[in-house]
């Protein structure tokens, strides 16, 4: 069923990540609804909005990373491709900043 995709660890937990994430934010605002609040970012926004916007986010880091790993090999004389937990983490770190920030 999934071997249309090259699923490696990084990819799993990733995805896991996100699913934990959706569930946990599922129940979250099911015992304590949300309300507009007003972060750095230019509108008002839910906990909802802060996770969808964040996710994208997340998705953009891994993918600019995935990208550009043969640039990276070269600006900075790496004997092997970069490892993807580099990109993870980063997106991770940016997904909650956002969420909490945001």
């Amino acid at each position: 069923m999934f071997n249309w995709m090259m699923w490696t660890l990084p990819t799993a937990v990733f995805f896991i990540c996100i699913v934990l994430m959706l569930t946990g934010m599922t129940v979250w605002e099911m015992k304590s609804p949300t309300v507009l609040r007003k972060g750095f970012l230019p509108m008002a926004t839910t906990r909802g909005d802060r996770l969808f916007i964040g996710l994208v986010i997340a998705a953009y880091i891994n993918l600019a990373y995935l990208g550009l790993g043969e640039q990276f090999e070269s600006w900075f004389s790496l004997d092997d491709p970069p490892t993807v937990w580099v990109s993870f983490i980063v997106s991770m770190f940016a997904l909650v900043f956002i969420v909490k920030k945001g």
